[in-house]
Parts: structure tokens; C-alpha cells; sequence
């Protein structure tokens, strides 16, 4: 059998995404991949309700999206209550777009998936900052967004901030219950029944039970906490439907209600409201009255949009990985950006807080206000509008990525590199190709080949995802002076992280110890060369019927069809870059002289390299 590295994960292609070369009849391309027309800017006059249904289909959600979302707002089995006997049938983006426009144009949905997708029958919580000041056209549009998310099932537990408030000044409790009213007179003006909570429903300090606690990633504890019996009031609104809207307040010590940062009031519900979720969930009984407090998404809604990177030259990121990046992007945060960005970091730091007590398949969201539709995308897909693992080009050359681009952070993983077969844990590596690949491994006959070619190993956390990279030696007819091949030998994730961004986290790593080795933004902290050194092509091949091409297709260089494979490369970007550079207007040429004869090189290398499975 042929070894081949794949990605194990489904396609992400939907029926209006297939607009790919024909790999079995080109014998070389490069791809572009082509996106969804956008819609109108949220600030724009005559939004209609077709914008929900076209923020749906611009998602893109895949099989497996369809299928998660179901899984957190479909029917859920009880043992003391008989539901549905329908079977969720996933849709492609595109059949969910036309029941979707059948459920606007108000005709009956007979697809069931789509009626539970409009109708949910289980109803989940966000939790928002809502980071003003916001003008009412502004705020209007942010309503909007809302709105549409809890059509989706997810009900906002909103708590609002302005960055122009200042503490301790005379009448700031007023001024809070004042904008509280606004924002609840908006949410009503948009269709949604709203509910303000103006007592304090977090006191300052930690709670003394938790004190002592160690928190997962040693992210700080919250400044404050909430009791059981302080979420009464956004447990009722909740059940009564309405969307709760609470100011930054708090009891202090000696019971007064003080003004805080929301950033304090946000990290005591995560905590409090997942506490309190976890203890009710074996109540849960299945019934479209049920709250499930448990936040599953943290949004932080403002002017300023997602963290800027250095590696996007102050664009947003687009993926963070809190557990890896955390102190790094803190570290290289440009002193520029306190200006232009000044509650970027506070905001990375509440993530991290939250986070870090939500459930591991909860996400946060930084995002404009002009990007209020991009709510809707993440909840239905749980990922980044845009792929963080896809070429810089691609993404800065697109006109996709901007100013407004919402940063998607997860819990994530740490991300290390590993040089020597003996330290990687052979068991743990073995059960994560076994269950990525669905096949049995040679053991025997891998690891004696690894021994002898690995050049490096990226694991994602306790073996959740793992790339394989080896050196092999081009043949003799390759010349004396060719360079070994760096050759991606495996690349696996395992079923159950597979949509949670360890694929764009494991990829990333990749870029940055191979083909984009020696550039600024490949200097991240993953143990391995951060950044120095010279980049080197990157090579690997997969079966030419293997669905996942479509996403080798938008993150290689370009493709050489071999027989019933496919060969895929990425070439190093570091020397292409000073090439381009000292060439100027003129540009590089199709073919470089160091590229010239490398193809068939490669082709012959890589075709001659054994199998890693039982038969």
C-alpha cells in the first residue's frame, strides 16, 4: 500500500464550493480558491431578512458543522421522555440555504433538520460584552445580529461597556442603567423581547471556597464571583425568552453596589453559569423551555475588531490558540496598537479567563460591529471566517481579510516539536494515526524508518494531532549537490478534535518549521527553530480520490498528478521572497533555475516510500 499523508478529516466542500481544477486530467496546476459574493455592510440602509439566511450560506457550513450544530441545538435523547424518532440528515450549505429561503418566503419547512435548525428545541447561552460607545444606527445593526443568533437557539447574556466611562466618577451607575435601557429598547425595536437586570448579580473577590484553586493553563482566576442564587434573575429572564442585559456592577464587601469592569463581571458568569450548568444538566429534560446556563460562546462586540498580528501587518488574527500563543502575542504586540487596538490584550486576557472555565468545545469571538453577520457563521461552524492556515498571499491578496476580520480564540492545545524518535510516545502516536486513519499501523516497520529519516514531529497537546516530516535522499540521478526532500510523512488528527482547530494549529507549526522557516511571523514558540534558519520546499502526496485534496489544493504551491496519486508541494517562501525583492517590477518567472527538473525528482523520490500499514 501507498503511504500517503492525509489529512483525516471530511471534506469541507459543499455543493457550491466544487468549482476545483480536474486534477485527473492536468498534470500540473496552482489554485485559487473563489469565495461566496459578500453582502452589504451591516451599516448599509435596506438590510432585509434574506441577509440571515445569506450569512447561513456564506458560512459554508460542512457535513460535520451541520451535524455539531444539531448536536448542541437538536432534540437530546431523556430516559423519562420519548422524543423525535427522526434521524438529523446533515445538509450541505447549500440544500440548508434553500429550506432556509423556503422558512423567509413563510412556506412550510418539510425538512426536518431545517425546521429544528429555525425552530431549536434546545436553547444555549452566549455571553456578550458589549463594548460601546455604540451610535444608535451602530447599535441597531449589533441588535440585528443578536436577533438572528437566538432564531439560531443561542440566547445573549449581555453585559455592556464603554471605553469612555471612567470609574468612580460621579453618577456611573446612572449613566450604566441608562445605556442598559437603551440597548434593551433596541433589542426590542429588532423583534426580541429583552429584560434589563440592574442589581448586581456578581460580588467582587474570589469566592473564599476558591482561593486555593489552580486553574487549567494557569490563566488567572476571575476578580469576582457569583453565587447559585445571584443567577436567579438571568436564569427567569432566560426561561421567559427574553435576552438579559445587565451593567457593570458588583456587591462589594459591605453589600454596595459598586461599578466595575464588565471584563469582571463576564469572567464570574463564565465561571458561575457553567458551574451552574453542570449541576443541572442530568435535569435537563428535553423541552423547548429548557436554559442550558452553560455558555457556549463568549462575543466580544466593539469598535477596535479582532488582536492584530504582526505576521498580517496589524490585520487581525484570524485562529488564536490561548494555550500556546497567549504570551507570545502579548510579547510581539506592536506599541503602535495600544493607540489603534488599546483593549486588545485586556480582551485576549478575558478570553483566556473564560475559556478556561467554558466547556472545551466553546469558542470566544472578537469582532467588529461592522461584522455582526460573522456571529452567525461562527455559531453554525464554531471556526474562523477565514482559515488561518492558508497561504499569507492567498489571504492578504483576496480583499477578504480586513480591518473588521473577527478573531476566533480557542482553549486550544500546546504545540511542541519533537527532533528524536525517543521522544515521542510511541503508544500515544500509534492509537492517534490508528484512529485518524482508520487503519492498522506497522508499527514494527514505521518506527525503523522514522529512526532512520525523521527530521521533526509536531504534537498537538497529549497526541490530539500530530504532523510527520522526514528527510529523504533524492535518487543518484538527482546530482550530488541536491538537497534532501522534506517530506510530510503523516499529518493526523484525531476524530474527536477534528473541527476544533487543531488542524489549522498543527499547520501552522508546520509552515513555520518548513516551508516558511527564516520569516519574521514564523518565529513562534513551539520548541522547535522559531523563526531562524532557511526555508525549505515542502513535499507530500495523496491518493488522487481522497476528498481532503480540495484542502491541500488551497494551502500548496501547486500539484503534479502521478499516476493515481497526487504530489503536493509548498515552496519555501523565504527565498522566494528575496528573489522577488531583488528583482523588483520584473517579478519571478514560472519556472526558477533552481526549480528547473526538481518535479520528476520529487515524483520518483516519494513514489519509492514504503507503506506504514498492515496489509
Amino acid at each position: 500500500m501507498f503511504n500517503s499523508a492525509r489529512v483525516c478529516i471530511p471534506a469541507q466542500a459543499s455543493a457550491a464550493q466544487r468549482r476545483l481544477p480536474n486534477i485527473l486530467t492536468s498534470s500540473f496546476a496552482t489554485v485559487r480558491n473563489g469565495h461566496l459574493p459578500s453582502p452589504p455592510e451591516p451599516d448599509e440602509p435596506g438590510i432585509t431578512h434574506n441577509d440571515f439566511i445569506l450569512s447561513i450560506l456564506q458560512s459554508k457550513p460542512s457535513l460535520r458543522d451541520t451535524k455539531s450544530y444539531l448536536q448542541s441545538f437538536g432534540p437530546r435523547t431523556h430516559p423519562t421522555k420519548q422524543t423525535s424518532s427522526r434521524t438529523p440528515v446533515p445538509l450541505t450549505a447549500l440544500q440548508m440555504s434553500q429550506e432556509l429561503l423556503k422558512n423567509a418566503q413563510e412556506t412550510p419547512v418539510e425538512n426536518p433538520v431545517a425546521a429544528e435548525i429555525l425552530d431549536p428545541v434546545i436553547r444555549r447561552t452566549a455571553l456578550v460584552k458589549l463594548q460601546g460607545p455604540f451610535t444608535d444606527r451602530q447599535l441597531e445593526s449589533i441588535a440585528k445580529g443578536l436577533v438572528y443568533l437566538e432564531k439560531l437557539g443561542l440566547t445573549s447574556v449581555i453585559v455592556i461597556e464603554h471605553d469612555d466611562w471612567v470609574r468612580g466618577e460621579q453618577g456611573d451607575k446612572a449613566k450604566a442603567a441608562d445605556e442598559v435601557m437603551r440597548v434593551v429598547s433596541t433589542l426590542e425595536s429588532q423583534g426580541a423581547r429583552a429584560r434589563p437586570v440592574l442589581q448586581s448579580v456578581v460580588r467582587l473577590g474570589p469566592h473564599e471556597s476558591e482561593e486555593d484553586e489552580h486553574i487549567n493553563n494557569d490563566a488567572p482566576s476571575p476578580e469576582a464571583h457569583v453565587l447559585p442564587h445571584d443567577l436567579v434573575a438571568i436564569r427567569s429572564a432566560l426561561r421567559s425568552g427574553e435576552i438579559p442585559v445587565l451593567p457593570p456592577i458588583a456587591l462589594d464587601s459591605f453589600c454596595r453596589s459598586v461599578r466595575i469592569h464588565s471584563n469582571d463581571v463576564i469572567g464570574a458568569l463564565a465561571k458561575g453559569m457553567a458551574k451552574a450548568g453542570a449541576e443541572s444538566q442530568s435535569s435537563i429534560n428535553g423541552t423547548s423551555d429548557d436554559v442550558d446556563l452553560t455558555p457556549l460562546r463568549l462575543m466580544i462586540i466593539n469598535k477596535e475588531g479582532g488582536v492584530p498580528s504582526y505576521a498580517r501587518n496589524g490585520l487581525p488574527h484570524l485562529l488564536v490558540n490561548l494555550t500556546a500563543e497567549y504570551g507570545h502575542i502579548s510579547e510581539t504586540f506592536h506599541p503602535s496598537w495600544y493607540s489603534s487596538h488599546p483593549t486588545a490584550l485586556s480582551n485576549l486576557a478575558l478570553a483566556r479567563v473564560c475559556l478556561a472555565h467554558m466547556p472545551p468545545s466553546s469558542s470566544a469571538i472578537m469582532v467588529s460591529h461592522r461584522s455582526p453577520r460573522s456571529l452567525i457563521g461562527n455559531l453554525i461552524t464554531n471556526k474562523p471566517e477565514l482559515s488561518s492556515s492558508l497561504p499569507h498571499a492567498l489571504l492578504q491578496g483576496n480583499g477578504k481579510l480586513t480591518p473588521h476580520t473577527p478573531t476566533l480564540l480557542r482553549r486550544g492545545a500546546p504545540v511542541r516539536v519533537v527532533n528524536r524518535t525517543a521522544d515521542l510516545d510511541r503508544e500515544k502516536l500509534t492509537s492517534l494515526l490508528e484512529s485518524s486513519f482508520r487503519r492498522t499501523l506497522d508499527s514494527d516497520a514505521f518506527y525503523s524508518r522514522l529512526e532512520e529519516r525523521l527530521d521533526f514531529a509536531i504534537i498537538a497537546g497529549d497526541y490530539a494531532g500530530a504532523a510527520i516530516v522526514t528527510s529523504e535522499p533524492p535518487g543518484a540521478d538527482a546530482g550530488s549537490t541536491a538537497e534532501p526532500i522534506t517530506y510530510l510523512d503523516k499529518f493526523a488528527v484525531r476524530p474527536e478534535n477534528q473541527g476544533d482547530g487543531t488542524v489549522d494549529f498543527l499547520w501552522v507549526a508546520l509552515h513555520d518549521e518548513s516551508y516558511g522557516l527564516g520569516l519574521s511571523y514564523a518565529a513562534n514558540p513551539n520548541g522547535g527553530k522559531e523563526g531562524q534558519g532557511e526555508g525549505r520546499d515542502l513535499v507530500w502526496r495523496s491518493r488522487a480520490d481522497n476528498p481532503v485534496n480540495k484542502w491541500y489544493f488551497e494551502r500548496s504551491t501547486g500539484h503534479l498528478r502521478i499516476g493515481k496519486w497526487v504530489m503536493f508541494w509548498c515552496d519555501a517562501e523565504k527565498r522566494l521572497k528575496i528573489e522577488e525583492g531583488r528583482r523588483g517590477y520584473v517579478g519571478l518567472s514560472k519556472v526558477e533555475d533552481w526549480e528547473r527538473g526538481r518535479l520528476s525528482v520529487w515524483a520518483k523520490t516519494i513514489a519509492e516510500i514504503p507503506s506504514s500499514w498492515s496489509a
